[in-house]
């Protein structure tokens, strides 16, 4: 059975109870070696691979994870969803701690991570991003925490700042009067990643905290986002094996067409290294 599901375990979710049949595979690929190794494994009846974004143990800091080879890796392994797990900071009063949100729109505050695989290879794309997650994927997702119990959200801005410092008060007063709705320090690069890797992408955003900026809460600490994670990710791994269930057998969204007009280098002026290398994304444009 081939792996069509890709699921990003972000803090707290390392791992999934539910997952059978397991075997680990550890790849290499043009952009070094992702988080560490996939786990692919049977979820009520789908097979999926399993990636636990910070590696082993929580040891990648979001600022040095390696997020071309963590989606290139899944696309090596043939994923075509990814259901991507994170823990955030809640910026309306109206999200509090243990509720998901299911975003709609991300807004970077990252300072010079690499979110694209268009970069020191000798070709340029351009790929749509004004919808940056699967509106199929994004409903599953929600229609599942639902089912799951949990109190969900569906839409709003998800905020990628670069950590791995939490926000100043000053920040997060800002992010608040932008309207932004959750804060994170990981997904936008996986979003943008996945949309060029043509691979439908959406985010599972657990809520730990109020960031710093409510007043009767107290200041953001480890332990605080330690305790709700592991809550939280009781609720994730439930939502999730849900949603793996509700995926259709037939992609109907525009996420695998997503370089079909996005490429602008001229095919005789691509490298052949870069032919081959990229080949697993961009091998059915360019020959």
């Amino acid at each position: 059975m081939a792996v069509q599901i890709g699921i990003i375990g972000g803090s707290g979710l390392y791992d999934m109870a539910e997952l059978t049949d397991r075997e680990e595979v550890r790849l290499s690929t043009p952009f070094g070696d992702p988080s560490g190794p996939y786990v692919l494994a049977t979820l009520r009846g789908h097979r999926v691979a399993f990636l636990a974004r910070h590696g082993a143990g929580h040891k990648i800091s979001p600022s040095e994870l390696n997020f071309r080879a963590n989606i290139f890796g899944f696309k090596l392994l043939g994923v075509e969803r990814i259901f991507s797990a994170s823990a955030v900071g809640s910026l309306q009063e109206q999200y509090p701690p243990l509720d998901i949100v299911i975003p709609d729109q991300f807004y970077d505050r990252t300072k010079g991570r690499i979110s694209t695989f268009f970069t020191g290879m000798g070709v340029v794309g351009h790929v749509s991003f004004a919808h940056p997650v699967c509106p199929e994927l994004m409903e599953i997702a929600y229609q599942s925490a639902v089912e799951a119990g949990a109190t969900a959200h569906k839409g709003g801005t998800y905020v990628c700042m670069e950590g791995p410092q939490f926000s100043t008060m000053a920040e997060s007063q800002l992010y608040r009067s932008w309207g932004m709705d959750v804060i994170g320090m990981t997904n936008l690069q996986e979003a943008k990643l996945a949309r060029e890797a043509e691979i439908c992408y959406t985010t599972i955003a657990l809520v730990t905290d109020y960031d710093c900026w409510h007043p009767d809460h107290d200041n953001v600490t480890v332990d605080m986002i330690i305790a709700n994670s592991v809550r939280n990710a009781e609720v994730a791994q439930q939502l999730i094996a849900t949603a793996v269930e509700r995926v259709p057998a037939e992609r109907k969204c525009s996420c695998g067409s997503a370089l079909a007009t996005a490429i602008m280098t001229h095919a005789d002026a691509i490298p052949d290294k870069t032919k081959q290398d990229m080949a697993p994304i961009i091998g059915k444009y360019v020959r």
